[in-house]
């Protein structure tokens, strides 16, 4: 058992471990999960893709945990991708101490800067097949330097800009730069392109989504066309989300998805997915809380507040009651459940709120419960927590 599960707060539920009602012993606010209802998400976009044609990569940012990514390697997924080094320096460690001693694939998807983080790439592409992002020449040479010194080889994305704008090459000609960089470096090769397009995900209604789409996937396909025109195949083609994973599949120019959200989805995505198919996946993980105080007329007090979920977009839903409360944040540790005259809480009821945002709130959490119904099935670390270096 890791240091994270020896807390004295977790003693009471692990000592009654699969038992009925052990959800109820839980400290809160405690970050839960579905056990049944997230192997059916990671099961359905398995299933999705593979039908399609196309390969899955999951993005490990959205639960940071070795346990989740072990039953998405398992289920048919080509590889992991990874936000960040220490992330996937967590991930694929933990996975190597558990006994999983499977090919692992591994994408770091945001471009490294600096010969520190260049030689941590190399030291990491020893446990895996690791796969590197850029987006300029300076990178390149970072990554060609290093690889050098450690007597080693890596594999290279260019990273293109689909409008987002965060990261990636502005058009084929920065794109061109880049890979003829990748070229003249003995230890590097150029595996093929990525193209992310965040701000796709939670646009509302499937057609919007749809059109957005296209034009981004435009972008990315001009410099392809660019690139292979030059002599550089393009071999990979990764991106992509859960927002418009059928459409990326659909499209046929991305042929590998990075979708994370998907195994626990989360309030923004619900209503940005409404009944598309995209948001057919179900609402895996919740925030357990409990009233702590209900001296007031029309609202009672939670155990969670600022400090128990990202914030970023907006407020969480009451699970079950989503027509008759309203959560409101009340503070750094406490947030406001409004009642009505039909329905009122007490001191030491517990609630379930479906977080705003699933991949920054799983990163305030030590451990994921895993329950069926009301019993506590299993608790695992969320091993990458806090790894955003």
């Amino acid at each position: 058992m890791s240091d994270n599960r020896r807390q004295p707060r977790y003693a009471a539920v692990l000592a009654r471990l699969g038992e009925p009602d052990s959800r109820e012993l839980l400290a809160t606010p405690a970050l839960v999960c579905d056990l049944d209802l997230l192997k059916a998400n990671i099961t359905r976009m398995a299933t999705r893709t593979a039908s399609a044609g196309i390969k899955l990569r999951p993005h490990v940012k959205s639960h940071k945990s070795a346990y989740v990514a072990k039953l998405q390697l398992q289920a048919g997924a080509v590889g992991l991708a990874f936000a960040k080094l220490s992330e996937a320096e967590a991930v694929i460690g933990r996975l190597r101490t558990d006994g999983y001693n499977e090919h692992i694939s591994a994408l770091l998807t945001s471009p490294p800067v600096g010969m520190e983080a260049a030689r941590r790439a190399t030291a990491l592409a020893i446990n895996c097949d690791l796969i590197v992002v850029v987006d300029s020449p300076g990178a390149v040479d970072e990554l060609g330097l290093a690889a050098n010194e450690a007597g080693g080889s890596l594999a290279v994305l260019c990273d293109v800009d689909v409008g987002l704008g965060r990261t990636g090459v502005a058009n084929a000609t920065k794109a061109l730069e880049v890979v003829e960089r990748i070229a003249s470096k003995s230890a590097l090769s150029f595996a093929g392109v990525q193209g992310y397009g965040g701000q796709l995900q939670h646009i509302v209604g499937h057609e919007a989504r749809r059109a957005a789409t296209n034009s981004s996937t435009m972008m990315l396909t001009s410099v392809i066309d660019a690139l292979e025109i030059a002599g550089f195949p393009v071999a990979l083609r990764t991106g992509g989300g859960t927002g418009t994973a059928t459409i990326d599949s659909e499209l046929g120019v991305l042929n590998e998805l990075q979708c994370g959200s998907y195994v626990f989805m989360d309030r923004e995505y619900r209503d940005a997915l409404a009944g598309d198919r995209e948001g057919a996946f179900h609402q895996s993980l919740t925030i357990a809380t409990t009233v702590i105080s209900s001296n007031q007329k029309g609202f009672v007090t939670v155990d969670a507040g600022l400090k128990s979920m990202a914030t970023d977009a907006g407020s969480p839903i009451v699970v079950g009651h989503e027509q008759e409360s309203i959560y409101h944040f009340f503070g750094d540790e406490h947030g406001m459940v409004s009642t009505t005259p039909d329905w009122t809480w007490r001191r030491g009821d517990r609630l379930n709120l479906v977080p705003p945002h699933c991949d920054p709130t799983v990163d305030r959490y030590d451990v994921l419960w895993l329950v069926r119904g009301d019993v506590v099935v299993g608790v695992e670390d969320i091993v990458a927590r806090g790894c955003s270096q």
